[in-house]
């Protein structure tokens, strides 16, 4: 990663980011895919300071450490790059704290682990408090609205405080291209393709199983 780039998670007590995005970010540093002047900020809507955030992470971290990956020297490391700012997405005057976070003439990178209907309003905040320069990212998690309409309107919201090649748009399951796979089989073999229909196929079984419920995810 390049010395100059800083990462901002919005909705860093999410469960995308305990599951995903700090497991990873620990990982790249271990991997020493970090540049030693990287910082990390995390920001949630919860009123805690850095020092819990951070002890909250490690108990995150250590709980789901395979045998062997936990490396002492590493977190120490990796949480000397966590600050925790307390944010509530909706309030324009908040992003000021961030601001002052922010060092001019570096890279930032916003990463939003949060619902569609924020990308729109946090852009906006983003932009009103002057925390967006000419070389900011955006990274955005799916899903990106629920029909054609309303992913162009999220898209919209988003792309006018930054510019189409600083958008980063993520899907992280790979259930897609599997389908896509299947049909691809089917449509490119002469025999499977006469096999797989209606007259010869009784039912089809998706399941998408997972290790945990919904949990905080209800909304």
């Amino acid at each position: 990663m390049s010395s100059n780039i800083d990462l901002v998670v919005f909705g860093a007590r999410g469960d995308l980011a305990k599951r995903k995005l700090l497991p990873a970010l620990y990982q790249l540093d271990k991997a020493g895919l970090l540049a030693e002047s990287t910082r990390i900020a995390a920001i949630a809507r919860e009123a805690i300071d850095s020092v819990a955030f951070i002890q909250q992470t490690s108990d995150l971290l250590k709980a789901n450490a395979t045998t062997g990956d936990w490396d002492e020297k590493v977190w120490t490391r990796f949480s000397r790059r966590l600050h925790y700012i307390k944010i509530d997405f909706s309030q324009k005057k908040e992003f000021a704290s961030l601001r002052e976070w922010i060092v001019d003439k570096r890279t930032m990178i916003y990463y939003l682990a949060t619902p569609p209907s924020l990308f729109g309003p946090i852009s906006k905040h983003l932009h009103d408090a002057d925390c967006v320069a000419s070389t900011s990212r955006i990274v955005l998690e799916k899903p990106i609205g629920h029909d054609l309409q309303s992913s162009e309107q999220v898209n919209g919201s988003v792309g006018a405080y930054f510019t189409e090649r600083n958008i980063y748009r993520i899907d992280h399951y790979l259930g897609k291209e599997t389908v896509q796979n299947l049909l691809a089989l089917r449509f490119a073999n002469r025999m499977i393709n006469s096999q797989w229909d209606n007259s010869c196929i009784d039912h089809v079984q998706i399941t998408a199983a997972e290790t945990v419920g919904i949990e905080g995810r209800w909304s």
